[in-house]
């Protein structure tokens, strides 16, 4: 019995150390999946800041949601870089505030936000959603994908790269059956700091941004094969 009682007691002994140990390791693992949580979602409201401010022409308070060195590329109209060149590239959409009877909406949905271990950097990728126009001018419907990458600074979650790929834009009256209007280029205005990073054409050509992230269930990278496109120069 004294013997048993022994043997028990040190098994007692051993285990309450294991225990305690991997109670500590669970802990662990869920205050890190709680903080990502949290940097998901403070992603996720920067984000659609963002859009409420760039929908309202408000050009300083966009500008200061971007790293000091951030990028700003919007379809084929190249990179602007930091955060003085990006206020003054957003007024190539339109006057700050917002002028009266202008519609510029940018909707951004089926968030896909992946931060990295450690949480100082993430993606997101975006459905883009276009209602703009003019009273009496235009009206334009248009469809897009965001990838974007946000760096953590202070704290604070910034963005440090947003990409927005416009992939179709229509006439509101005539419709996607009859109208495919382009994009519009580099701006002799304001020539942005860099080139276009991808060279691509938008509807009816099918041009499908590269997933920044991989798939969710396999794991893998997802391949994208591109339709091939000789004017934009893609076999």
């Amino acid at each position: 019995m004294i013997r048993l009682a022994l043997t028990t007691a040190i098994a007692l002994c051993v285990a309450v150390p294991t225990l305690a140990q991997s109670a500590d390791q669970r802990l662990a693992q869920m205050r890190e999946r709680v903080e990502r949580l949290e940097d998901q979602n403070a992603i996720e409201l920067l984000q659609a800041t963002y859009g409420y401010y760039f929908d309202k022409g408000m050009w300083p308070e966009v500008a200061q949601l971007f790293t000091r060195q951030g990028r700003f590329e919007y379809g084929q109209r190249g990179v602007y870089i930091g955060q003085q060149r990006i206020e003054r590239a957003l007024l190539l959409f339109g006057p700050e505030p917002l002028a009266p009877g202008h519609l510029n909406n940018h909707m951004q949905l089926q968030a896909v936000i992946t931060v990295a271990p450690g949480g100082q950097t993430a993606t997101g990728r975006f459905q883009g959603m276009m209602m703009l126009g003019e009273r009496g001018a235009n009206g334009v419907w248009g469809v897009g994908i965001y990838e974007n990458r946000y760096v953590k600074e202070g704290g604070t979650w910034r963005i440090s790269s947003l990409h927005f790929y416009p992939t179709g834009m229509t006439d509101y009256d005539a419709g996607w059956m009859r109208s495919a209007l382009p994009m519009e280029g580099p701006s002799a205005l304001f020539p942005p700091d860099e080139p276009p990073t991808v060279v691509y054409r938008s509807f009816p050509q099918n041009y499908i941004p590269e997933f920044s992230y991989p798939h969710p269930v396999t794991g893998q990278p997802i391949t994208v094969v591109q339709p091939r496109d000789d004017i934009a120069g893609r076999e």
